[in-house]
């Protein structure tokens, strides 16, 4: 990294009304505002395709938020809430939510003071069977706590969720969740179930509006990034430098690598999102990391600041990157490319693969906001001013962006 970047030069006023506390009616009516050669414009979400190069790749995040949130009680009446971010022991989500009887996964705790000792059962009803849920506190760890949850009855880990737990809307939007959050925090492209939180980019999305785009010659594509802990874990640190962050499971099938490396030159890629935008931009490093050292094998791993260090950094193209991926891929016998990454995108950073982003208006002092200045740079101030004084909703429910690279 060449300059200390402070935190608090990405900190903006936020007032509470500004908040979006519930989604519009209808998904694809949001407010949706656009930034290209330093010119603001504002539309309808619905009418994107107006302002979509002809020549276009959308690349959405097909991940499906899980019902992560289980409330128990004490007998003592204390109410104690547990909030499931991923399997203690393994990257497989998909694997550790099929997984019967028995797991341990890393969660907060709400109200921990009130859980000091013991284990806490509740009693559901999965498919007409009786099934008592038991928590176990484990460990305790510097941001999380590890839980062992176990049960009687012969069913999965995601029958449980289903059955007990409720969608986790994220903390500032200060209500119980409700019945319509089962299905307006997801996307309608939502596929692969293991997130703690939604790509709320996606969100604006129909499936008519995706359909019209298609037949307008916009072509699309998907990946999987299950968002975990990382997306709560607040910047307390003074320098962005300082700041860990945690890893997250992406999976990139080998037709959207060939659809990428046929796009070079040609089309604009734009992802939908920040979880895609990171996961394009890991794919890039990750077929760097191949040219340097061919040998690796099975899941890949991408550390945060891999990019600013890798020594091949300045002679690597796009092309020769995702044509390794896909050697690498072929040589293996492998459908996808699986791999944990933490990539932290800089104001600093340059984007490889991204022309564009569609996202919402992120929080003060986030990463999100980070990755945001690497495509407009200090022009977020200018941007996120406008939205504020001309009525744009902010955060998961809230309107929607569209960025060109600067």
């Amino acid at each position: 990294m060449q300059n200390k970047i402070k935190i608090e030069d990405f900190n903006y006023p936020l007032p509470e009304e500004k908040i979006a506390f519930f989604p519009l009616e209808k998904r694809d009516f949001s407010k949706l505002l656009i930034y290209d050669n330093q010119r603001i414009r504002e539309d309808v979400f619905k009418n994107i395709g107006d302002y979509l190069p002809k020549s276009t790749l959308l690349v959405f995040n097909d991940t499906k938020v899980v019902k992560a949130r289980l409330v128990f009680y004490k007998d003592s009446g204390a109410r104690i809430e547990l909030f499931c971010l991923e399997p203690a022991n393994s990257g497989n989500i998909a694997q550790e939510l099929n997984a019967r009887n028995h797991v341990v996964w890393n969660c907060l705790v709400g109200n921990s003071r009130r859980w000091t000792s013991g284990k806490l059962h509740s009693e559901i009803t999965v498919d007409n069977h009786l099934v008592t849920v038991t928590a176990e506190r484990a460990k305790i760890c510097e941001d999380h706590s590890e839980i062992v949850f176990s049960w009687n009855e012969d069913c999965t880990f995601a029958n449980i969720l289903d059955y007990f737990g409720k969608i986790p809307l994220p903390p500032y939007i200060r209500r119980e969740t409700q019945q319509s959050d089962n299905i307006r925090y997801q996307t309608v492209y939502a596929l692969e179930n293991g997130s703690v939180a939604a790509p709320t980019a996606g969100l604006h999305f129909t499936p008519e509006l995706i359909g019209s785009l298609e037949k307008q010659g916009i072509d699309t594509a998907y990946l999987t990034l299950h968002v975990g802990l990382g997306t709560f874990k607040p910047v307390n640190e003074e320098y962005i430098e300082e700041h860990n962050m945690h890893s997250e499971r992406i999976s990139i099938k080998r037709s959207l690598v060939e659809k990428l490396l046929n796009a070079c030159g040609k089309s604009c890629v734009i992802p939908v999102g920040t979880t895609s935008c990171r996961s394009l931009e890991s794919l890039f490093w990750l077929g760097a990391k191949l040219i340097e050292n061919p040998s690796l094998d099975g899941v890949l791993e991408l550390d945060q600041w891999y990019p600013y260090e890798c020594p091949i950094r300045e002679d690597i193209t796009v092309s020769q990157s995702l044509t390794t991926v896909l050697e690498w891929l072929d040589r293996h016998e492998y459908p996808l490319l699986e791999a944990n990454t933490s990539l932290m995108i800089t104001p600093e950073y340059t984007c490889r693969i991204a022309d564009a982003i569609i996202t919402n208006f992120h929080q003060p002092k986030s990463t999100l906001l980070l990755l945001i200045s690497s495509f407009i740079g200090n022009s977020w101030h200018e941007v996120y001013d406008y939205a504020l004084n001309h009525g744009f909703r902010f955060l998961s429910y809230g309107d929607s962006c569209l960025f060109f690279r600067r």
